[in-house]
């Protein structure tokens, strides 16, 4: 990965799959979830993000299995994926954290 900001989907997926491996409905129904609902990946784009993710060395096949006479793989994260999904929460966080900082000093309450 590189310093800049990670895309969105990307952060989803990866988050996704920090608890537990997943294949691929399964991501993308907790892809939805986590984004409660803001986020639904169609399959193709699902897919293809998984491959670049795969060829990054983020994820891996954790397991392949035929159901209905389809493959389904099953996906987790490796380490460079995990120390990357850390780094940008921390990025996020700290993000956060600073916004919030400066909301208070500004004296002005947020307004929906």
């Amino acid at each position: 990965m590189t310093d800049r900001a990670m895309q969105e989907p990307t952060l989803l997926l990866l988050t996704a799959l920090a608890d537990e491996p997943r294949h691929g409905y399964a991501i993308a129904r907790e892809v939805e979830a986590i984004s409660t609902g803001r986020v639904k990946m169609r399959t193709g784009t699902l897919y293809g993000a998984l491959e670049r993710l795969l060829q990054q060395g983020l994820i891996e096949v954790h397991k392949e299995e035929v159901v209905d006479s389809r493959l389904r793989r099953t996906y987790t994260l490796t380490s460079p994926g995990r120390a990357a999904l850390a780094a940008e929460a921390e990025r996020i966080a700290a993000t956060a954290r600073e916004a919030t900082r400066r909301l208070k000093v500004s004296g002005k309450a947020a307004t929906a």
